[in-house]
């Protein structure tokens, strides 16, 4: 989704969750061109449709990429990561034979940050200021 102010409906439920996603390079080697980075952006899109989130934006720079993932509450933020990393892995690898080590793009690590609009404290205020029923 492109609107970042669209909350989306599911079956049961009302949300809008983004997060911001680091990965980084096996030894944080320097491998990737503006080339590898525009082959990769549709092929990281495809699978965000596959679990039914967005791909909202990306870049990158030679030893990492970042990614802003809009995505729904059933899917594990987890499972989307590492499905993320290894096919982009796979298809760069078969496409443009690149590596950073050995048969490893990727660092088994990753940065996550989930995306909000509006500063805890604020959340938090809304939260006290709500009506119990007596």
């Amino acid at each position: 989704m492109t609107d970042e102010s669209a909350v989306r409906r599911g079956r049961s439920c009302v949300f809008a969750l983004h997060a911001h996603l680091v990965f980084v390079t096996k030894y944080r080697r320097g491998v990737f061109t503006d080339e590898h980075l525009t082959a990769m952006q549709p092929v990281l899109a495809d699978v965000c449709a596959d679990f039914g989130a967005a791909l909202v934006e990306f870049n990158g720079e030679d030893d990492h990429v970042h990614l802003l993932v809009e995505y729904p509450p059933t899917v594990q933020l987890s499972k989307l990561v590492n499905s993320l990393k290894g096919v982009s892995s796979r298809r760069l690898r078969q496409q443009f034979r690149i590596r950073a080590h050995r048969d490893h793009l990727w660092s088994p690590s990753y940065f996550a940050a989930a995306c909000g609009r509006a500063p805890l404290a604020i959340i938090r205020q809304y939260v006290e200021q709500q009506r119990r029923p007596t």
